[in-house]
């Protein structure tokens, strides 16, 4: 059987101001291009359908229009809702539209309940994959228990260890990302024992992959991801996940995988911040059979205006040539100019039609800043004082023009000698 895995879609987000949705729109174009060529038997939406709790007309329209054509390829659709998404109302209708082969989960107390994808496109009979649901799971509402039979029982006929024997017999008293993700698995594998199929389960969390191989890399944020919660709490640790043929992850829009790629986000299909410019942005390809998992792979949707980040005076940015290539990108500058300049951004979009930030980033101070006792700023002219100032925040001393201006003030407002 062949899935794609999906997720961040963030519909209606925007970049800076500018809307996203006409690229949002293409990648959604590829994806049931995708799903079409490829024959998969389900598209996996690993959460964050849209950027905001109550969406814009445009985005709840590209979404149904998404889920429609995505159906049409004969794929099954399984989604579900991440931290952006409000639970009541992507969730509406989840049961009745499961009939027709989308499900939205949003509904925690079904989290053991699977959308069983049977393989119709093989021709030999086919098999069965059981794909679970996991919505966003926040410790503050959702209540689960686990069961005896669950994460903690090493008696598991298929061998699952669960998150208990990992993190030792003591469960922790208030809910955590931890906990409650555990609780869930817990229904899982009882009701996976009983029907003995493939598995996948689709979660929004933050899985980290706390013990690397040598050919892994730890797990990558960016700046563009809500934070779940302060202080590292929101970690869930991936032995949680221990036993399930494949884990569908969504909330990190990087794509990143280990375990064999068994354990795999498949990142947002477009860069949401310039910390993912260097992302490779895609939604990842996986096959599986009666055994459980085969392989996995990230293919590349290849839509979307890129980003760069350029660095410099303004002038020389204005008409370097090496930053022809970036032209039609989203573009990021770091102003390295002493003073910013006037009309920066007016000025940059003049040659970088869709430059979107400006950072100033100023040479070094050349100048000391001179700290003075308040008996010794008393005893100084106000004249002294302001050439001070203006030393200490251009990092340069005034010129006799801006040094004329300072001594008319000062003259006006308090007399030449004082």
């Amino acid at each position: 059987m062949r899935l794609l895995h999906t997720s961040d879609w963030h519909l209606g987000r925007q970049f800076h101001q500018s809307s996203l949705l006409e690229e949002q729109s293409a990648a959604v174009d590829r994806m049931v291009e995708l799903a079409a060529s490829e024959r998969v038997d389900a598209v996996i939406v690993a959460g964050d359908l849209f950027d905001r709790a109550i969406p814009s007309t445009g985005a709840v329209e590209l979404l149904d229009d998404a889920l429609v054509r995505l159906r049409d390829t004969g794929a099954v659709v399984v989604a579900i809702t991440g931290n952006h998404d409000s639970a009541t109302r992507a969730g509406f209708g989840d049961r009745l539209l499961t009939r027709a082969g989308v499900t939205i989960r949003a509904d925690v107390a079904r989290l053991a309940e699977p959308v069983v994808v049977a393989d119709t496109r093989s021709g030999d009979g086919g098999h069965a994959v059981a794909i679970y649901p996991v919505p966003y799971l926040d410790p503050v509402t959702a209540s689960l228990q686990g069961t005896a039979d669950g994460a903690g029982s090493k008696g598991d006929e298929d061998g699952d260890r669960g998150a208990d024997e990992a993190f030792g017999a003591e469960r922790p008293r208030r809910a955590t990302h931890q906990s409650v993700l555990t609780d869930a698995l817990a229904g899982i594998r009882t009701d996976r024992r009983r029907r003995r199929l493939a598995s996948v389960v689709v979660a929004h969390a933050f899985v980290a992959n706390f013990a690397p191989t040598l050919d892994e890399a730890p797990v990558e944020e960016s700046e563009s991801e809500r934070p779940l919660a302060v202080g590292g709490s929101d970690r869930v640790d991936q032995s949680v996940f221990s036993g399930i043929d494949y884990v569908a992850l969504g909330h990190l829009h990087g794509q990143q995988a280990w375990d064999g790629g068994r354990i795999a986000y498949s990142g947002s299909p477009l860069a949401y911040s310039f910390s993912e410019q260097h992302h490779r942005k895609g939604v990842r390809l996986l096959e599986l059979d009666e055994s459980g998992f085969r392989s996995s792979e990230l293919v590349e949707l290849g839509v979307g205006r890129g980003l760069a980040t350029i660095t410099g005076q303004l002038d020389d940015l204005l008409v370097a040539p090496e930053h022809t290539s970036v032209e039609p990108l989203r573009v990021r500058a770091v102003l390295t100019d002493v003073h910013l300049p006037t009309g920066a951004m007016a000025r940059l979009r003049t040659r970088f039609p869709w430059a979107a930030e400006i950072v100033h980033q100023p040479p070094e101070r050349t100048h000391a800043v001179v700290q003075h006792t308040s008996a010794q700023v008393r005893r100084r002219l106000p004249l002294d004082l302001a050439l001070d100032f203006v030393t200490e925040q251009w990092d340069a001393e005034p010129d006799d023009a801006v040094t004329a201006v300072l001594r008319r003030s000062v003259t006006a407002v308090i007399g030449a000698d004082r």
